[in-house]
C-alpha cells in the first residue's frame, strides 16, 4: 500500500511559508518601492551629471587647477558616479519610511511613535554626514593644491577620481551618521544599557577609525578627522542616558 502522508518536515515547511508568505511580499513590495525611487533618482543625476559637477567645481574652487579626464571614457564612470550617488540621497529617506511601515505591526504603539520621532533625526543626521564629508575632502583637496604650489611642484587633477571619491565619501559617512539613531533605539528597546555600551567604548572607537579607513579618502589624517564626529556622536548619545528598560 502507497504511503501517501505527507512527511513531517514538508508539513512544517509548508506551514512557515504560509506563515510568513504575507510578511515577504510585503518587504518585497516595499523594497521595489524603494528600488523604483533610487533608479529614478538615479537616472535623474546622471541626466544632469554636468550641473554638478559644474557645482562641485565652484564648492571645491577648482576654476584655476588643472583638472583633466585621462580617459575618453571616464566622463560616463563620473556620470554614473553622479547618479549613484543622487539615487542614494535621494532614496536614503525613502527606504527610511519603508522600513518603519513594514516593521509598525511588529511595533508597540511607544516604540513606533519612537521611531517616527527619529526620522526628522536621522534625516539631520545624514545631510550633516554627508555636509562633514564635502568639508573633509575639500580640505584635503586645498591642503595638496597649497602644498603643491608651495614647493614649486606641478599638479593635475583626475576628476574623473577625485569627484567619484567625494561623493561616495559623503554619501557613506551620511549612512554613518546613522549610528546614534541605532544605539539610542537599542537603549530605548532595554536590549543594551549605557553601561554596557561604555565598557565597549574602546572598541567603537576602533571601528569608526577602521570604518574610515575604508572610505575612498587615502590619507590617515583625513581617516582620523572623518571618525571624529562618529566618536563624538557615540559618545553625546551615551550623555543622553536613555532609559533600558523595555518600552510598555
Amino acid at each position: 500500500m502507497d504511503d501517501t502522508t505527507t512527511p513531517p518536515q514538508t508539513s512544517e515547511l509548508k506551514a512557515l511559508l504560509d506563515k510568513y508568505s504575507p510578511y515577504l511580499l510585503e518587504l518585497r513590495k516595499k523594497l521595489l518601492s524603494t528600488a523604483i525611487v533610487f533608479a529614478v533618482a538615479t537616472l535623474g543625476g546622471f541626466a544632469f551629471y554636468e550641473q554638478i559637477i559644474k557645482f562641485l567645481i565652484r564648492i571645491f574652487n577648482l576654476e584655476g587647477v588643472n583638472i583633466v579626464f585621462t580617459s575618453p571614457f571616464q566622463f560616463i564612470n563620473l556620470a554614473i558616479s553622479c547618479g549613484i550617488a543622487t539615487g542614494l540621497v535621494i532614496a536614503f529617506p525613502h527606504l527610511t519610511y519603508q522600513i518603519l511601515a513594514f516593521l509598525k505591526p511588529a511595533l508597540k504603539k511607544k516604540e513606533y511613535k519612537y521611531l517616527i520621532k527619529s526620522i526628522p533625526f536621522s534625516v539631520i543626521l545624514f545631510l550633516l554626514g554627508f555636509s562633514f564629508g564635502l568639508f573633509v575632502m575639500k580640505w584635503q583637496i586645498e591642503l595638496f593644491l597649497d602644498k603643491s604650489v608651495s614647493l614649486g611642484i606641478g599638479n593635475m587633477l583626475d576628476i574623473s577620481k577625485l569627484l567619484s571619491s567625494v561623493l561616495l565619501t559623503s554619501v557613506i559617512l551620511g549612512i554613518g551618521f546613522q549610528f546614534p539613531i541605532i544605539i539610542s533605539l537599542l537603549m530605548h528597546l532595554g536590549l543594551v544599557t549605557p553601561n554596557q555600551l561604555k565598557k565597549q567604548r574602546v572598541w567603537v572607537y576602533l571601528g569608526s577609525f577602521f570604518f574610515t579607513i575604508l572610505l575612498p579618502a587615502d590619507s590617515l589624517l583625513s581617516d582620523l578627522l572623518l571618525a571624529l564626529p562618529l566618536v563624538v556622536l557615540f559618545e553625546l548619545t551615551l550623555l543622553l542616558k536613555f532609559p533600558s528598560k523595555k518600552m510598555d
